[in-house]
């Protein structure tokens, strides 16, 4: 079945992604990768199977667009939608907010490590700290408690949600084009986002490879 027609793997990754703002443990981003592994793996064999049976030369490589420029937006969507509901309940609750992040070991050690670096690094390294471990939740709750402006929070979490989504779908598709819609692609691909989740934790704690990131 094609991936267009099952809506509800769609209910799926809008609430993972709505919900990683407050837990991130959950496995969002591996879920948009999969999502896109097998949106490209389905369309591909659809096609081919079609292409077949009408004795068509050439196939289409374009029929898995609309399912992939889907998940794009409903991830990118829900990633906005999550860091506004999270940015206003640390609005009006900065001090139950600061005190939940202090009882969460991996909320309280990513902030340790983004908190001050993004508060000061302005709008560039929101969409950084978005790839990297919790530093969605950092941001989004940090920005609230803070008080910062919405004007001045809001245009570079759209954005950073935008970027991501389309990071973890592209990830899912070229997996799926090099090693097939299966689970190896889907975990390579899952690897290569964890990787560069890393990656950009690192560029953000060290002022040298955040300058050469934001040049």
């Amino acid at each position: 079945m094609s991936l267009a027609d099952s809506g509800w793997i769609y209910a799926i990754i809008t609430l993972s992604v709505l919900l990683d703002v407050f837990l991130p443990v959950l496995p969002s981003g591996a879920l948009v990768i999969m999502a896109a592994t097998a949106a490209a793996g389905t369309s591909a064999t659809a096609t081919a199977t079609a292409a077949v049976r009408k004795g068509a030369a050439v196939l289409d490589d374009t029929a898995h667009l609309p399912e992939l420029l889907g998940l794009v937006a409903c991830a990118a969507s829900a990633s906005l939608i999550g860091d506004l509901v999270a940015y206003r309940l640390a609005y009006r609750g900065g001090k139950h907010f600061e005190e939940a992040v202090a009882r969460s070991r991996r909320l309280s050690a990513a902030q340790e490590r983004l908190g001050g670096v993004v508060s000061r690094g302005g709008g560039a390294l929101v969409v950084l700290a978005r790839f990297a471990p919790a530093g969605r939740s950092v941001v989004s709750l940090g920005a609230g408690v803070a008080r910062r402006k919405a004007r001045d929070f809001l245009p570079w979490s759209a954005l950073a949600g935008l970027v991501w989504a389309a990071y973890g779908v592209g990830l899912g598709y070229l997996g799926s084009q090099w090693l097939g819609a299966s689970w190896i692609a889907t975990g390579v691909s899952v690897l290569a986002l964890f990787v560069g989740g890393l990656a950009a934790a690192y560029v953000v704690q060290h002022p040298k490879r955040r300058r050469e990131a934001t040049a």
